[in-house]
């Protein structure tokens, strides 16, 4: 064999003439043996899941805002044009819950709570009581924008309680608001010029038919407005009370239901005795129905003391005088109903007029000595005790010993 030189390059060595060197096999030398690696697949899997989660989350909760999103524009700027304007009244007690409940029952607003969380991140409301003109349907900036503004019209609170009469409600109203005059509430409530459905031909008053309430009276309205309200309300409280079928059940009109109601309201002192009165007043009218040659008047002292106001007498006449002179309200001289209410009457006197108590039961102390205890009615009720309560009678002796108890207690 041929030796190298060690002097020569490499490069020059013929490689034919290059002795095969011996190298150690190694394991690792052989490509079929080298190892793969190999990913952690039940390490990457979870987190890939968490990451997919994360996503619809984000898609989900990006829906989500959106559809609140359009359903709350939706709400303060409703679709379709606002509606006419009506008047709403913002009272003394009120505040933003109660007014925007109010305005979502009036359909001025869509949703309340809205409406409430809407003002709250407007920066508030001052309330400020009156009337103010709103539009149903209309973008909640513009309703909060209009109770921002100081109404155009401010009201007075003016009081009429039951049983006040025409002539007190005048004095009431013209004492409560400065621009009122009492004079021309009068005029207008006994002229003719204002009518209520249940008004007969040939009544100009409207006494009876003017409900008793509070109301909020406008620095816009006039004296025969508020009558009107004051009629509406009577008629609305009458139809709920439904007197047209239960008069005519009775065998009365609505307006004759009225004047019953109006006695009940001067006569009865305290609730329980109401419907009992009523059948009073109830039991002598069919009775004298029954007997036209002798009837039994009705001699309601209320009533007779009206029509001495109504004729101008003394106020001070002894109502043994009074009850001896002729009026269309003398219920000891008339046989029938005075001829209108003796004062406006509340629901419960309505109702009390409409619904009169049963009569005593045959078992009743009442019917007891009786010779038909069967027939058994209330005739007669006097003042029996400091409180207003009445003690009630069957027969005139019953009521003779009711009224000497009353004397004797001083009550008389």
């Amino acid at each position: 064999m041929k030796q190298l030189d060690p002097l020569l390059p490499e490069a020059q060595v013929d490689p034919d003439e290059r002795p095969a060197l011996d190298w150690p096999t190694d394991p690792w030398d052989d490509a079929d043996a080298t190892g793969q690696v190999e990913r952690l697949r039940r390490q990457t899997r979870p987190i890939k899941w968490i990451v997919y989660l994360a996503m619809v989350l984000v898609i989900v909760g990006i829906l989500i805002a959106g559809a609140v999103g359009w359903w709350y524009l939706g709400k303060i700027n409703p679709e379709g044009a606002p509606g006419e304007i009506q008047s709403f009244t913002v009272d003394e007690s009120d505040d933003l819950e109660t007014i925007a409940a109010r305005l979502e029952a009036v359909g001025v607003v869509s949703d309340a709570g809205v409406f409430e969380w809407y003002v709250e991140r407007d920066g508030g409301l001052e309330i400020t009581p009156g009337y103010y003109e709103l539009r149903p349907n209309d973008h909640m900036g513009n309703v909060l924008g209009v109770l921002r503004t100081p109404p155009g019209q401010t009201y007075s609170k003016v009081t009429f309680p039951e049983g006040f009469t025409v002539a007190r409600m005048a004095e009431r109203l013209g004492g409560t608001v400065d621009r009122m005059s009492a004079e021309d509430f009068l005029t207008a409530a006994t002229d003719g010029s204002i009518r209520s459905v249940w008004q007969p031909p040939g009544v100009n008053s409207l006494e009876g038919l003017l409900f008793p309430d509070t109301y909020q009276v406008s620095n816009a309205e006039s004296e025969g407005q508020v009558i009107e309200r004051l009629i509406g309300l009577m008629e609305r409280v009458g139809n709920q009370e439904d007197i047209v079928n239960r008069s005519a059940a009775l065998g009365r009109t609505p307006y004759e239901i009225l004047i019953i109601a109006s006695m009940i309201e001067r006569e009865a002192k305290i609730p329980e005795d109401r419907a009992k009165i009523s059948r009073v007043i109830h039991n002598r009218l069919f009775s004298s129905t029954l007997n036209p040659d002798n009837p039994f008047p009705l001699q309601i002292d209320a009533a007779v003391l009206y029509g001495g106001q109504q004729l101008g007498l003394d106020p001070e006449m002894p109502f043994s005088e009074l009850r001896q002179i002729p009026s269309p309200w003398n219920t000891y001289l008339r046989t029938d109903l005075p001829a209108t209410p003796i004062a406006n009457p509340g629901r419960a006197s309505i109702r009390a007029a409409l619904n009169p108590a049963p009569n005593p039961a045959p078992g009743d102390p009442l019917c007891v000595g009786l010779p038909n205890p069967s027939e058994c009615f209330y005739f007669y009720y006097v003042l029996a005790d400091e409180d207003g309560g009445h003690a009630f009678a069957a027969t005139a002796e019953q009521h003779q010993a009711n009224v000497n108890a009353a004397a004797a207690a001083g009550l008389l």
